[in-house]
């Protein structure tokens, strides 16, 4: 009688359990590589929108653009005063991703950056055309806090010299968001939530052109922003631990130059 080689179940087994092992290893490490190169991708966004703003500057006798998205020509408080100011992006509207282009085509930036896909992260929550915003310090929204506080909230680049690579002026929150991304200055809590983007942490510019990922120190800081990473909402959370804490002053100190309050952690 002829006899057939085959595989034994027991063998069979074996093979499906070391295949499933492999996956396990290279699944986290191949997701990583296709965030790492989302990251990249963000982080050259971020690197021609900040071009665009200081080539903006540099023609406008080194005002900022009205970094208010949305509030063009606005005159309603000292706390946004815009007169005569055309917004970096015309119109802000969540629900309706035509108009958001719209908004974008129409803004001040865009005679400098005639991409429409520049403005959102690869990333970015579907059905909008804007996932960046601009710092409230940066000629966007003067926050009662810092009324009468030198070199906080600026409207001319000058004014923040020589500390350009210090100063944040672009931040990706994932989706878009009304006039501006606001952060206090004398209150030791967030007000808009810490983004998680790209890997736990957040991609961000500064003024002198640079971009940079800064990766949560807190898990605390972690766990709310991918809770809320989907809401856009809330407002005024605090940190639960030091390093927690340590997220929020950096960012703090990113927007306004320096903390408004002595810190306790």
């Amino acid at each position: 009688m002829r006899t057939h080689k085959a595989f034994t179940l027991i063998e069979l087994l074996v093979v499906i359990s070391i295949i499933a092992i492999l996956m396990a290893v290279l699944m986290p490490a191949l997701k990583r590589a296709r965030e790492g190169g989302k990251r990249a991708s963000c982080l050259s966004n971020l690197k021609q929108l900040t071009l665009a703003w200081n080539m903006y500057a540099d023609e406008n006798d080194d005002r900022l653009v009205n970094g208010a998205a949305g509030y063009s020509n606005y005159t309603g408080g000292d706390w946004a005063t815009h007169a005569g100011e055309l917004a970096w992006v015309d119109t802000v509207d969540n629900s309706n991703i035509d108009t958001q282009i719209t908004g974008i085509k129409n803004g001040a930036l865009w005679p400098y950056l005639r991409n429409e896909h520049i403005y959102a992260c690869p990333t970015g929550r579907r059905g909008q055309a804007l996932t960046y915003s601009i710092m409230f310090s940066m000629n966007a929204v003067n926050h009662t806090e810092v009324h009468g506080v030198k070199g906080a909230h600026v409207k001319k680049r000058n004014e923040i010299m020589p500390a350009l690579g210090l100063r944040l002026v672009f931040i990706d929150e994932g989706y878009m968001s009304p006039d501006a991304y606001a952060v206090y200055y004398a209150t030791e809590q967030w007000f808009d939530n810490p983004p998680a983007r790209h890997g736990d942490g957040a991609t961000l510019s500064f003024a002198d052109g640079h971009t940079d990922h800064w990766k949560w120190a807190g898990a605390d800081t972690i766990t709310h922003a991918r809770l809320e990473e989907n809401a856009g909402s809330g407002y005024g959370w605090t940190p639960e631990t030091d390093e927690g804490f340590h997220d929020l002053y950096k960012v703090q100190r990113g927007c306004w130059g320096k903390l408004g309050y002595t810190p306790k952690h």
